[in-house]
């Protein structure tokens, strides 16, 4: 298990500007709620969510839509009860949302309405500020245009809409400050359809996106080269940003950024979050925006000028997804229940859920961070202060290293000097903290490692 990044003690390390000597800073701490809702994920409810969702047969995205029965209309109508239930049991805290849009495309070939549906929960205190986690609902077969055999998705992509149905529930009874969303989406298979149909609700509702976490494939322990792994769980997240203007690329090409998008930090923020709650599971951080050649509905999120990470099992069994249901040479194809791991996925569903609630607890990430100290044997940090912070971490690394080494609590302050640290040899980032502990993910300075959105440059 690796452990936190090392504290420095403040006299050989740092040197702080303004900071009150006779206050210790806050700092970071393992919160006994998140470490309650590590290992209150229910088998038994992610069980019933993807028997329920396999009942319906295929769930095409141009499959039926007015079946109570069979196809996506009856999926989606049911999913959204569930988020009303919820909503009942909790006193009316949750919004049901249904966007959508109408599409045309490869695999789209008549104009088709994709629609998604959405749970959210306001925050009390920093609404705007939204954290979301997406599965996708529709399924498919060897042919992505076959709309009526059955294509039971019970991993692809079951498996994430009964974690984030899950983690709505528990969530459902916890307090947040952030906002919290769990969407089901649809058009993932047919082209990403249903990512953008909520990235772009998201633009239109002014949501500051501080991450979207997209489960797709979580519930498969079994690799098809026989591994059996019930322990990893890779989180795939982009090193530089989809919409990266040419400026910020030049910038961030000789001063550094490249492995460091708020997005691979939020990835970074996941790795600790299992090692320091769920001990039975390890962060695979993988340094790509998705499995080579292939794509999810993190993508739009990313495209829109938002952080986003793909969540998806260790190790994967091909015959089980995008198959016709069939045995040839004594091999079964087909994505059933059988194939799902269900301790597992609880496993993995609690990971989203304990860093869905740590991000809704926790300050906004530091803004208009900045270093300098060129020519000089200490680096400075700045940052802008943010609202429900009560101190800062600065953090730094050796440049290939792939987590945070060492940081330090500064206070309630703007700007730390790390003494003897020489700027030309680390990377920095900075962190806030709540008055009871709760930190926000890590921000590398610049436009390279900012988590406010950035809009997706125009077309000349």
């Amino acid at each position: 298990m690796r452990p936190r990044p090392l504290l420095l003690p403040l006299a050989l390390s740092l040197a702080v500007s303004t900071a009150c000597a006779d206050e210790a800073p806050v700092q970071p701490h393992p919160q006994p709620a998140l470490l309650a809702l590590s290992t209150a994920p229910s088998e038994a409810e992610l069980h019933a969510t993807i028997e329920k969702l396999v009942g319906f047969g295929t769930r095409h995205t141009l499959s039926d839509t007015q079946s109570d029965t069979r196809g996506i209309g009856a999926a989606r109508r049911w999913v959204k009860s569930r988020f009303e239930q919820m909503s009942k049991e909790c006193g009316g805290c949750i919004e049901v949302v249904t966007p959508s849009q109408v599409f045309t495309g490869k695999r789209v070939p008549q104009p088709t309405e994709v629609m998604d549906v959405v749970a959210i929960k306001r925050g009390k205190t920093d609404p705007k500020r939204v954290i979301v986690m997406t599965g996708h609902l529709d399924s498919r077969v060897t042919d992505v245009m076959n709309t009526t055999s059955d294509a039971p998705g019970a991993n692809d992509d079951a498996s994430g809409v009964a974690a984030l149905m899950e983690a709505a529930r528990l969530l459902s009874r916890q307090d947040n400050d952030a906002t919290l969303v769990f969407a089901a989406l649809s058009g993932e298979e047919q082209g990403l359809y249903g990512g953008k149909v909520l990235a772009d609700y998201a633009v239109a509702q002014g949501w500051q996106v501080e991450a979207d976490l997209n489960n797709d494939i979580v519930g498969n322990s079994h690799g098809q080269n026989g591994v059996l792994d019930n322990t990893t769980v890779r989180i795939f997240s982009e090193g530089t940003k989809t919409n990266e203007t040419p400026e910020q690329a030049r910038y961030r090409a000789y001063h550094g950024g490249e492995v460091d998008s708020p997005s691979r930090n939020m990835a970074r923020y996941m790795e600790q979050i299992a090692t320091t709650y769920l001990p039975d599971l390890r962060v695979r951080m993988v340094y790509r925006t998705d499995r080579y050649g292939r794509g999810g509905d993190q993508v739009p999120f990313l495209e829109a000028g938002f952080p986003a990470v793909r969540v998806t099992e260790g190790h994967e069994d091909y015959t089980r997804q995008h198959q016709d249901l069939r045995t040839e040479n004594g091999i079964r194809y087909g994505d059933t229940i059988d194939g799902v791991d269900f301790r597992y996925l609880a496993r993995v569903t609690a990971l989203n859920t304990v860093t869905m609630a740590s991000l809704s607890r926790a300050p906004a990430p530091p803004t208009g961070v900045a270093i300098e100290g060129a020519l000089a044997t200490d680096t400075t940090v700045h940052w802008k202060k943010v609202p429900g912070a009560a101190g800062y971490v600065v953090h730094w690394r050796d440049t290939t290293a792939p987590q945070w080494q060492y940081s330090r609590g500064v206070g309630n302050v703007e700007q730390a000097v790390l003494k003897d640290v020489v700027i030309d040899d680390a990377f920095f980032g900075v962190s806030a903290v709540s008055r009871d502990g709760y930190e926000s993910p890590v921000v590398f300075p610049g436009d390279a490692g900012s988590f406010e959105r950035s809009p997706a440059p125009k077309s000349p």
